[in-house]
């Protein structure tokens, strides 16, 4: 395969992934800047938004530090020169879809270009929150769709390897952002942990990645911070969790080397990664620091980002 193509549908599969999370980042917001105000805390659960989505210094540069409702969701869904707004995402994995159409299904295809068409029916102007909740729910279905369609008729082959690995790329960042963001940014300190406004906000994080019914499967008991995060970094059952993540990015690019008789450091760095996440334990975790190690998986994830472009996209 030319690396062109291998990028294309490394990045195609990213920009899909990126696009959910955002609608998803969106989503969770409203309902928490809903809550009644004895919930409703100190913070601005709209700047979080911008956080997690890394989108707050050029939201500034843009807009100032006036970040409400309206500004937040027209930047995030709509702006074009926001690089990561939904649209944009949508724009981009389009392009590279087209760049790819042999590569790709009829089914793959259709969902990417029908989407793109559809989008440009949805405006900020004027729009209602049942109206900015269907969009919403448009962008989730859309990268369900795409999502389902690549693993349902895609063949095994270097095109999906190189997919599924830029979208738990993806994922494993969003998922780390997300926790991070809640940890040290929307609890004010007036608040206690375990108080109401923590438990909503725990809870959101999970609906954020559809994982509150999972939570109380597993768990079988109230949302607590540090099982959340057991939840979302340790449990391979959880499909957003970062080891999981690390067990089909690992899995993926092990393919792609055997494909190719060779591997390389991007197939060292996921794997130290994964038994980085394999050896590690919730209590050390909290006790050494939950923003350090997030932190520091998020430098690794970019890492490999980065050393799977050189290494394969170049």
């Amino acid at each position: 395969m030319l690396s062109r193509t291998a990028d294309n549908l490394y990045w195609l599969s990213r920009y899909m992934e990126r696009a959910d999370c955002l609608a998803r980042i969106l989503d969770v917001t409203q309902r928490l800047a809903q809550l009644p105000a004895a919930y409703g805390g100190s913070t601005n659960e709209w700047r979080s938004a911008l956080l997690t989505a890394g989108c707050a210094d050029l939201f500034k540069q843009v807009h100032g530090e006036d970040a409400n409702e309206q500004n937040v969701i027209n930047f995030l869904a709509f702006a074009p020169e926001n690089p990561s707004s939904i649209r944009n995402c949508f724009e981009i994995a389009r392009t590279n879809a087209r760049s790819v159409r042999t590569a790709l299904t009829i089914e793959m295809w259709e969902t990417i270009n029908s989407a793109w068409l559809e989008l440009k029916r949805y405006s900020t102007k004027n729009m209602t929150r049942e109206e900015l909740a269907r969009f919403l729910s448009f962008v989730k279905e859309t990268s369900l769709r795409f999502d389902g369609a690549a693993y349902r008729t895609m063949l095994r082959n270097d095109a999906f390897w190189f997919s599924r690995v830029g979208m738990y790329v993806e994922r494993a960042d969003n998922t780390a952002r997300i926790l991070d963001v809640k940890y040290h940014v929307l609890l004010p300190e007036s608040e206690h942990v375990g108080g109401p406004l923590d438990y909503f906000q725990w809870a959101s994080i999970l609906r954020s990645v559809s994982a509150l019914t999972s939570f109380h499967w597993v768990y079988r008991e109230s949302v607590k911070p540090w099982l959340v995060a057991d939840l979302l970094i340790l449990n391979a059952q959880m499909p957003r969790s970062l080891t999981s993540c690390y067990q089909n990015i690992t899995r993926y690019l092990d393919d792609i080397a055997a494909y190719y008789g060779r591997q390389g450091g991007s197939q060292r760095i996921a794997r130290s990664t994964l038994t980085k996440l394999g050896n590690s334990r919730m209590d050390d975790i909290f006790v050494t620091g939950l923003h350090e190690f997030i932190d520091s998986f998020v430098f690794e994830n970019n890492r490999l980002g980065s050393t799977v472009t050189e290494q394969y996209l170049l």
